[in-house]
């Protein structure tokens, strides 16, 4: 195993690993690195209607350059594909990122999310268990906390109010791993990721969704005061945080935020996105979600101990870096952007 400090590059080289909804944001960026590393990497995605399914294709193209990579199109719920995945193992862990993702659309199909989230989850649970998977490398979201008052976020914290169906399928997921490893001995890692952003964000989210409203000089909506804050975190700085948890001395079961431990107003992020565009934004302002956090805040103390995660990508780094992708993009990911 590999202590804090040790690279990721140099801790996983060469292992074969199981990555679900491995041609999304994250997951693609994750694939991207294990790849690189020199590692052999089995992908399952259903390439889900969530956002344009044209998108992930992209997303996938360089992976497919590769003989060390191996894509099984199926979803999480469904026992063949997910059977036929993990024939090919052994694998030294399985990394679960396949979910259906979004906290105000999960209100409108809350069952829908429960399937998918929980049912899934434990499918791939049961077949980690018979396969005899090195561990499960569980995504979880910061949305777990619920509202809060002040304070950072504590992976000791309570979990027990969440604010969306989205959010309870989370930390239903994680019960769902505490109980496999208690019961039945899997070795699980839960990492809370706070509002990941950089290039290939989907097109839903605020920073991607700002920047193509902003470039079409069309007015935002900005819900509440605009001074809500997000702990946002650099997609490398997440991806890093994720490979080294693959390889570190996990206790058993563990619990860990993946975070950058900064807040940022919302009309800062805007502000921000404004200068790199070097455009100005319409606002429109509307009555604060019930659904929507006031704000996220990660303590990462853990994650410094254990991994020896460093967050290094600064907020104005990474948004210059989303913007440059974001111009740079093919027509295709612009136009279907357009359309989500």
């Amino acid at each position: 195993m590999s202590g804090p400090g040790k690279s990721s590059a140099e801790a996983l080289v060469g292992k074969n690993i199981l990555v679900t909804g491995g041609a999304g944001f994250i997951g693609s960026h994750l694939v991207d690195a294990l790849l690189k590393s020199g590692n052999h990497v089995t992908v399952l995605d259903n390439f889900n209607d969530y956002y344009e399914s044209s998108i992930k294709r992209q997303n996938i193209l360089n992976h497919l350059k590769y003989s060390t990579y191996r894509l099984i199109e199926g979803d999480v719920r469904d026992k063949a594909k997910v059977a036929e995945a993990f024939s090919h193992g052994p694998f030294v862990a399985v990394v679960h990122l396949a979910a259906l993702a979004g906290v105000r659309q999960s209100i409108e199909r809350p069952a829908a999310y429960m399937d998918v989230n929980i049912n899934g989850t434990q499918l791939l649970i049961d077949e980690s268990l018979r396969n005899a998977a090195g561990r499960l490398v569980f995504g979880s979201s910061s949305s777990v906390y619920g509202e809060r008052s002040k304070g950072q976020f504590l992976e000791t914290d309570k979990v027990d109010r969440p604010l969306s169906p989205y959010a309870a399928s989370k930390a239903a997921g994680e019960l769902l791993c505490h109980a496999a490893h208690h019961t039945r001995g899997l070795p699980v890692v839960c990492l809370r990721f706070f509002t990941v952003y950089g290039p290939r964000q989907r097109p839903d989210l605020a920073i991607h969704k700002f920047c193509r409203l902003i470039e079409a000089n069309k007015p935002l909506e900005v819900y509440g005061d605009g001074h809500s804050k997000r702990d946002y975190t650099y997609v490398d700085d997440t991806v890093s945080g994720i490979i080294t948890s693959i390889t570190y001395d996990l206790p058993g079961y563990d619990v860990i935020n993946l975070g950058c431990s900064r807040t940022v107003e919302l009309l800062e992020m805007i502000r921000i996105l404004e200068k790199a565009l070097g455009k100005s934004a319409k606002l429109i302002h509307k009555e604060f979600r019930s659904e929507d956090m006031p704000y996220t805040y990660a303590n990462i103390d853990r994650a410094r101990q254990v991994l020896g995660y460093d967050p290094g990508t600064a907020f104005e780094t990474g948004i210059q870096r989303f913007v440059e992708w974001y111009q740079q993009s093919s027509p295709l990911t612009a136009r279907l952007s357009e359309t989500t």
